[in-house]
């Protein structure tokens, strides 16, 4: 299981998807480019201590980051989205799954779209637009942790 971040453009939330996938030992992946220098202090003061206990891998591109994830076996593109057919409680993940999450001001293009395998989303009022980044990988990360058994003693992080 991993989370994947394409083009973030908050360094506040990369900070907390660092400090998320490390507290659950998850590693994450950023997409570049990102909307801000990774020695912003921003980012920093978000993932604390935490961020140096986080798996990252920084990909150069949208394609550099998609042949990776395509050369390895047993490995899915899950994109979360507001547009997902989808609600991720009824989905089942599997462990090679890579959680994908959009760019904050655009979420993501048609191409990326197109490359996922699935696209979930999180159930909300109908009023509302969507959920900040972080929260939402929280969320469905802890329902995919969860089905894979992380949270029973089955399988440990």
């Amino acid at each position: 299981m991993r989370l994947a971040l394409y083009q973030p453009d908050i360094p506040q939330n990369t900070g907390a998807m660092l400090r998320l996938g490390a507290c659950f030992r998850v590693p994450v992946d950023v997409i570049e480019p990102c909307g801000f220098s990774f020695d912003d202090k921003r980012l920093k003061r978000t993932a604390m201590d935490y961020g140096a206990s986080c798996e990252l891998v920084r990909h150069t591109s949208w394609d550099t980051y998609l042949a990776n994830l395509r050369a390895q076996p047993g490995t899915r593109l899950i994109l979360l989205t507001t547009a997902g057919a989808v609600p991720y409680a009824d989905f089942v993940f599997e462990a090679g799954d890579s959680l994908l999450l959009g760019r904050e001001s655009r979420g993501v293009p048609a191409d990326v779209v197109a490359a996922a395998d699935a696209a979930v989303r999180i159930p909300m009022a109908a009023e509302m637009r969507s959920l900040n980044v972080t929260t939402a990988a929280a969320i469905v990360l802890t329902e995919a942790l969860r089905q894979l058994g992380f949270f029973t003693g089955k399988t440990t992080l």
